[in-house]
């Protein structure tokens, strides 16, 4: 009985730590990204431009707060060559007052965002990928109820999940 128990909790043990194990390998310095482009979308969904001018300011602090040496290797070699590229769309959608402006630029940051979350883990959910037939432009979302942030309010649920990344 005592060699079961024993059995028995070492699978528990290992199972536990196979679990923690997955959520070590997000990124704790690169995950604040992710977390914060989901809430510029969603200002961008609901068609609040200042709302998204206010929280792509609070990115954009985020990503030149980042001390790219401070990364591990593998992490340096994806974000390095992004990071301006994701700065400058965060900067452009937060000195907008216009969200076709503003959504023009989210368009950028979703395709440089997308490079980042399949090159290093952001999330210990998975990330949808997902795709707006009008504006011919890709979004990254944390469920895959379709919620378009290139037409808000006006096409809410145009669109398609057209990729997972876990």
């Amino acid at each position: 009985m005592k060699k079961i128990m024993f059995a028995l909790l070492a699978m528990v043990t290992a199972l536990l730590q196979t679990a923690g194990a997955q959520n070590r390998n997000v990124s704790p310095q690169l995950s604040p990204i992710l977390t914060q482009y989901y809430s510029v979308k969603e200002a961008l969904t609901n068609n609040d431009a200042a709302a998204a001018a206010a929280r792509s300011g609070k990115l954009a602090k985020t990503i030149q707060d980042i001390t790219i040496s401070a990364l591990p290797a593998a992490e340096q070699a994806a974000f390095e060559p992004l990071s301006g590229k994701l700065l400058t769309s965060a900067q452009t959608i937060a000195g907008a007052n216009d969200l076709n402006k503003q959504r023009d630029a989210f368009k950028t940051l979703s395709d440089d965002l997308t490079i980042l979350v399949k090159a290093v883990p952001l999330s210990a959910s998975p990330v949808y990928q997902q795709y707006c037939p009008m504006k011919k432009a890709y979004w990254l979302s944390d469920n895959n109820t379709i919620k378009n942030p290139y037409y808000g309010k006006q096409m809410l649920t145009c669109g398609k999940v057209t990729g997972t990344i876990e």
